[in-house]
């Protein structure tokens, strides 16, 4: 706590940690607000961790995106198909990696002061982009592993195309939203 005329380090570093919490929640709420679409729901985690970064910064979005992945990897059921350790060799598993990554990305290109919408939407871009080369590559080895057949990398690649369209024109939008809500916010 700190004092009226003392130092408010303490009263912004709750605040930041209140917001860091309130994205834990976002996180999870995305992951089941979900679009019914084999062979996975079309969520909107990705938008959603690359917001934590352009509101939040690489700190404490890479953070907020940190806690949802480890209460997840604990066994709490915070993932569209559960929780657990096991979940690791799913083959989404890397987009979840990749949302702490596109949150790090998203808040360093974001940089610091006003939000304008050019620096938004690079680091919402960049994001996206990080989030995918961490997520395909993984989701292409988990799939190989256990389909072991020569189809693997057409079926593979055909089922991300599929969720890539929708997750770019998120971000596009989030960095608009962003940089609204954080003129009101300011």
């Amino acid at each position: 706590m700190s004092r009226i005329n003392g130092n408010n380090l303490t009263v912004s570093r709750g605040v930041q940690l209140a917001k860091c919490a309130l994205f834990v929640v976002l996180m999870i709420v995305s992951a089941f607000i979900s679009i019914p679409f084999p062979p996975v729901p079309l969520t909107f985690q990705t938008v959603v961790a690359v917001s934590a970064g352009l509101f939040l910064g690489p700190l404490y979005g890479t953070a907020a995106v940190g806690v949802y992945i480890f209460m997840g990897i604990l066994g709490l059921p915070v993932f569209t198909n559960g929780g657990g350790f096991a979940y690791v060799v799913q083959p989404t598993f890397g987009y979840i990696l990749g949302f702490a990554a596109a949150a790090l990305a998203a808040g360093l290109l974001r940089g610091k002061g006003e939000l304008t919408v050019r620096r938004a939407l690079l680091a919402s871009m960049a994001g996206f982009f990080v989030n995918y080369l961490i997520g395909v590559p993984y989701f292409l080895l988990i799939w190989h592993f256990y389909m072991n057949n020569g189809a693997v990398w057409q079926a593979a690649v055909t089922y991300n195309l599929l969720y890539m369209p929708k997750d770019f024109v998120l971000c596009i939008l989030a960095a608009f939203l962003c940089v609204r809500v954080s003129k009101v916010v300011r």
